[in-house]
């Protein structure tokens, strides 16, 4: 499992847009990387709603959001056209990166275990370091949580000397 304050590991995956995104690409920025099981589905749609109404917000906080899961770049084009998605959307179709950052394996879904992406969401500082890792995330006022993280942070920040 990802623990916070490790370096995060590095990826590069193709994008809704067609340009491959690599973590190095958002150094200087925060990161906030979820996870999600599956394209227009009704809780992945909620959550991504969530980040896309917030991302002004998150944006002030000098954070970028980008969401992964192992659709395919055409689902993710038709899922970020349908709801106005503002953000970049990864594929990660042979789940390495999912394995990588703890967001793929068994979950149990109204008690029935299964094997697949665990909703979850890692911050990632602009140094490249796991800032705060959400391991199982409840969809609604999940946005909200990932912005006061990035207050938090930002205090924390502010406090140390030379901050």
């Amino acid at each position: 499992m990802l623990k916070e304050g490790q370096k995060a590991p590095a990826f590069s995956l193709p994008a809704d847009d067609g340009s491959t995104i690599s973590l190095r690409d958002f150094a200087g920025r925060n990161l906030v990387l979820y996870f999600y099981p599956k394209d227009s589905t009704p809780g992945c749609t909620r959550e991504a709603e969530a980040f896309r109404d917030a991302l002004s917000d998150l944006e002030r906080r000098n954070a970028v959001v980008v969401g992964v899961s192992k659709d395919s770049t055409a689902s993710h084009c038709r899922f970020r056209d349908k709801y106005a998605l503002n953000f970049r959307l990864l594929t990660d179709g042979d789940g390495k990166v999912l394995e990588k950052y703890g967001a793929w394996g068994e979950k149990v879904r109204y008690g029935k275990k299964s094997v697949g992406v665990i909703r979850s969401t890692v911050v990632i500082g602009p140094d490249g370091v796991v800032k705060k890792v959400f391991p199982k995330v409840k969809v609604d006022g999940h946005a909200e949580e990932v912005i006061a993280a990035l207050d938090a942070l930002e205090g924390a920040t502010a406090d140390q000397p030379g901050g």
